[in-house]
């Protein structure tokens, strides 16, 4: 998934949703890149997109940035 800058999603980035809400990349399922707490075990069966630990409800799954207006706010640390 890409931001809608166009930069990759990378596990660990701080993002901002639609202007408001602000969240963690937990896994990066286009490239296969997952968080110890969310496995590919448990989450590569979703194909495509990013896993975003969000502050407003949980653990929800983008693939579209630019639809959701997903901006990289911070390059985090992997997970």
């Amino acid at each position: 998934m890409n931001y809608i800058d166009g930069q990759k999603a990378l596990l660990g980035d701080e993002v901002l949703i639609a202007g408001k809400h602000k969240g963690n990349v937990v896994a990066c399922i286009d490239q296969g890149q997952y968080s110890s707490q969310y496995p590919a075990s448990d989450w590569s069966y979703l194909g495509e997109g990013a896993l975003v630990d969000t502050d407003f409800g949980g653990i929800v799954h983008y693939t579209n940035a630019e639809n959701e207006h997903i901006v990289l706010v911070r390059r985090g640390v992997n997970l």
